[in-house]
């Protein structure tokens, strides 16, 4: 357990759900997936982009100043929802707070591009090594907001948005600082990144209909349906930041009472095992002396593969036994965003406490859906098992 509650006091994303609040829990609100056929390459594949409204506010942002025009779609994404959470917090942005944004990828395409060019023309362009440093997000955003406090980036895959967390509540918590901005931004769409996910079998592709159900001629991704036959990971792309701030705050939308984290021995260099010991172990920490029965509601990693989906539920089933919470997850709708995944995952969760309303997936039998949300866990994981599980409350004048 923590040594006192954090307070989430504000969040922004944009994903393919939108930019707002209220979009985004409009978006969610209704059965539909946002995923849709894009060309990559010589390829259609299924991807989950961004509005056309969402883009506009990109290629606004992109051309509001000449140095930014040069930047990778990954910093731009990082750039629009911090400067929305920072003035949502009323935070004073050249004050005295932290920032950590990480990402799986990183300058995904730009990095693409200069390699392709080198290739070619067997000399790297000027500004290659700037732009597609990993470090390049937090340090803009940190520019961007003339921030005073420790700026720091990392990559752990697909939990990167919560080890961002864990680390601003580990500067809160250690009395340097009392504001941490966390989350993750990923641009992944791309035919390179594409190519790697399809290479090791988990992308989506054209359901066979001799063998699939209905669902899965409806929905490309069967996140969470442990009946599956096949893979059925999608790429999206996404942003998202909250505030994070000590002590127990008015203003707060929730609170973080608990987190844990875990990683296991690698079997395999994407391995998890068949009950996803770094789930037990994470999830059981996040918990620390809160009785499982307290948890009303689990937003599962749930990539939507066959292995990924059913060892998380069977973690699931070690640590909360004949009880299980009612279960959802986001990527059968906004697809896999990889470091920032666990960072859009977690906004749900807050949107769910705030609108005491359980989210459910459509396709996926109801377990029934609880009457008061009061605590909601959140799970995240990447390759070679990084695991990290995240513990919300609803504010005191909520319970």
């Amino acid at each position: 357990m923590l040594k006192e509650s954090i307070s989430i006091t504000s969040m922004a994303s944009i994903s393919s759900l939108g930019s707002s609040s209220d979009a985004i829990w409009d978006s969610y609100k209704n059965k539909l997936h946002f995923l849709g056929k894009r060309q990559f390459g010589k390829d259609e594949e299924w991807a989950a982009t961004f509005q056309e409204a969402v883009q506009k506010e990109i290629d606004l942002l992109r051309n509001s100043e000449d140095k930014y025009q040069d930047l990778d779609p990954s910093v731009l994404y990082a750039l629009n929802v911090s400067r929305k959470a920072i003035e949502s917090s009323a935070w004073e942005p050249n004050s005295n707070f932290g920032i950590n944004i990480g990402s799986s990828r990183g300058a995904t395409a730009l990095f693409e591009k200069y390699h392709e060019a080198f290739l070619k023309n067997n000399r790297a362009a000027t500004l290659t090594s700037p732009t597609t440093t990993l470090g390049n997000i937090s340090s803009w955003v940190a520019h961007d907001l003339n921030c005073r406090g420790p700026e720091i980036s990392h990559s752990i895959t697909c939990s990167t948005a919560l080890h961002a967390l864990l680390n601003g509540i580990a500067w809160i918590q250690s009395g340097m600082v009392d504001k941490f901005l966390v989350g993750g931004s990923e641009a992944p769409l791309t035919p390179f990144t594409i190519a790697q996910m399809k290479a090791l079998k988990i992308y989506a592709d054209k359901p066979n209909e001799n063998i699939e159900s209905d669902a899965s001629q409806k929905y490309p991704c069967l996140a969470l349906d442990l009946t599956k036959k096949r893979n059925s990971m999608v790429l999206g792309e996404g942003a998202a930041v909250v505030c994070l701030e000590k002590g127990l705050q008015e203003k707060a939308f929730a609170l973080i009472e608990g987190v844990g984290y875990a990683t296991e021995p690698l079997q395999h260099n994407i391995s998890i095992s068949a009950d996803a010991l770094c789930f037990q172990r994470s999830m059981r920490m996040a918990l620390g002396s809160t009785d499982p029965s307290e948890v009303d509601v689990i937003v599962m990693h749930a990539p939507g593969t066959i292995k990924g989906d059913m060892s998380e539920y069977r973690a699931i089933e070690k640590v909360f036994g004949p009880r299980i919470p009612a279960l959802t997850t986001n990527k059968w709708k906004l697809g896999h965003t990889f470091g920032a995944s666990g960072m859009l995952s977690l906004e749900l969760a807050v949107l769910m406490l705030q609108h005491q309303e359980f989210v459910p997936v459509p396709y996926v039998a109801p377990t029934g859906a609880p009457e008061k949300l009061s605590k909601v866990m959140v799970n995240a994981v990447g390759f070679g098992g990084n695991a990290v599980t995240v513990l919300l409350s609803t504010m005191p004048s909520y319970s």
